[in-house]
């Protein structure tokens, strides 16, 4: 964070000094929430959550170097007590992104914002000094302090922005007011929650309602829903895709014999080749997304496409690609799922299996629930699992209660013989098939919503592959 005194940041969220005995006395480490990451000169937010408690914790960072404790009730230490610490948190983060002078982009969207989020910040490193989201923390938390790690230099900063509910993106660019806002696209995450994709566009156009008048709203094309926020901004608009009409598109999409995506890059300034790094045809929308802000802020489109080429995974978990010593290769991509990106892994599977099967390798999609589906669970469980067969994934592993059996239960009827899926209780007993079935040359997909937990799957059958690396040798 910036250099601020206790002073400063008293008057910026309202709150009352206690056992200060000196308020010049500046913070010059992270705002952090967990005890645990306090560094000398942080300032400690104390939440108080259903089973911790951050104020007892006060004394113990004091100790490690704090300079204060912010928190809602005096805690023995220095302190600046408010009435709320999260009103508190955003209020200190809309101070600081006020004098940092540096060039804010908000992105959401219904699938992919993490990924986009790490694409756009490796491209602008390349130009100045960036700030990001890190992993997926983009609630009314996550933001204020990502804002906060912001520092002197920072030039760009890349926040991520996720909804549950109409005014939850209002709110948070309330906190941090974006000059470049960009909406990705649409789809059913949270349908359940939103009660439909028209509300949820609602939701997500809070971000361009609030760019300002020298701001660029950069929208996706492709989809109508996102295309249709244009008429909600007072911002020069950008569109993104492949329609003919896009400001930054792809032309001569393909994919490589390893699934990873290559097109030619069109922007208002010119044209040049990007292969990405990353698997799957989803993430050409992701790197378009990245390559219209990144020429909005005056890259050039060479700059771009040697950035989006050399760009890699940042956030764990998604469509982290891994061969095993014998041959066996791992995809986990099971942070979260929802049917957009269930579809699109589906997809990036079968890509990456082509090259395989003329070497007897198989495609293996272990999937578990999509949450928050409300009504439309049974359906959109059904059709990934009739997508699985159409596919020709070579076996749907469904993994779990209810959902998971909806999700087997597509797969069958679409298939010829039912041989095509299987449904088991929980992640030992996929792991106990899997383990006994796999064999060289196969590739396995491992998603479902975070709650699932399947990355436990992943990690064993990854341990599973040492193992046998080392039996072999």
């Amino acid at each position: 964070m910036i250099a601020l005194s206790l002073a400063e940041i008293a008057s910026a969220v309202g709150g009352q000094t206690y056992d200060i005995p000196d308020e010049s006395v500046r913070v010059t480490g992270p705002v952090v929430i967990d005890s645990r990451k306090v560094e000398a000169g942080s300032l400690f937010a104390a939440f108080a959550g259903e089973r911790v408690d951050g104020h007892d914790y006060a004394r113990q960072v004091v100790d490690q170097g704090a300079a204060a404790v912010l928190a809602s009730r005096p805690v023995g230490v220095p302190a600046i007590v408010v009435d709320d610490v999260q009103a508190a948190l955003g209020a200190l983060a809309r101070h600081v992104v006020a004098r940092l002078g540096a060039t804010l982009v908000a992105l959401t969207g219904s699938a992919g914002k993490t990924s986009t989020k790490d694409l756009i910040a490796q491209v602008l490193r390349r130009k100045a000094p960036t700030v990001f989201t890190p992993g997926s923390f983009n609630n009314e938390i996550g933001l204020p302090l990502t804002a906060l790690s912001a520092t002197d230099d920072t030039k760009f900063l890349v926040l991520e922005m996720g909804a549950r509910g109409k005014g939850h993106i209002r709110y948070l660019t309330g906190l941090t007011p974006p000059r470049v806002g960009l909406v990705l696209n649409v789809g059913t995450a949270h349908i359940g929650e939103f009660g439909g994709r028209e509300q949820i566009a609602e939701a997500k156009g809070e971000l361009v309602e609030a760019l300002p008048a020298d701001g660029t709203a950069i929208l996706n094309a492709d989809d109508p829903l996102v295309r249709a926020m244009a008429s909600r901004t007072r911002a020069k608009v950008l569109l993104f895709g492949e329609a003919a009409d896009a400001d930054v598109r792809a032309e001569n999409v393909r994919l490589t014999e390893n699934g990873q995506p290559a097109f030619s890059l069109h922007t208002p300034t010119g044209c040049s080749e990007v292969t990405l790094r990353l698997y799957g045809e989803h993430h050409v929308s992701n790197a378009l997304a990245a390559a219209a802000v990144a020429h909005d802020l005056g890259m050039s489109v060479e700059e771009i496409a040697l950035a989006l080429s050399e760009a890699g995974t940042l956030s764990r978990w998604r469509m982290e690609v891994t061969e095993r010593p014998d041959g066996v290769t791992i995809v986990n991509d099971a942070y979260n799922a929802n049917p957009e990106s269930m579809r699109a892994a589906l997809r990036a599977l079968t890509a990456m299996g082509q090259a395989r099967r003329a070497a007897g390798g198989r495609t293996w999609a272990v999937l578990g629930q999509m949450a928050e589906l409300g009504d439309e669970s049974l359906a959109e469980h059904d059709a990934v699992g009739r997508l699985a067969v159409r596919l020709n994934v070579s076996k749907l592993v469904a993994v779990g209660g209810r959902e998971a059996s909806w999700l087997q239960l597509g797969a069958y009827n679409e298939g010829s013989w039912g041989e095509e899926s299987v449904h088991v209780s929980d992640a030992q007993a996929a792991i106990d098939l899997l383990r006994s079935e796999l064999r060289p040359g196969d590739v396995v997909l491992v998603k479902a919503s975070r709650s699932v937990g399947l990355e436990s799957v992943a990690q064993a059958l990854l341990d599973s592959g040492i193992d046998a690396g080392a039996d072999a040798r």
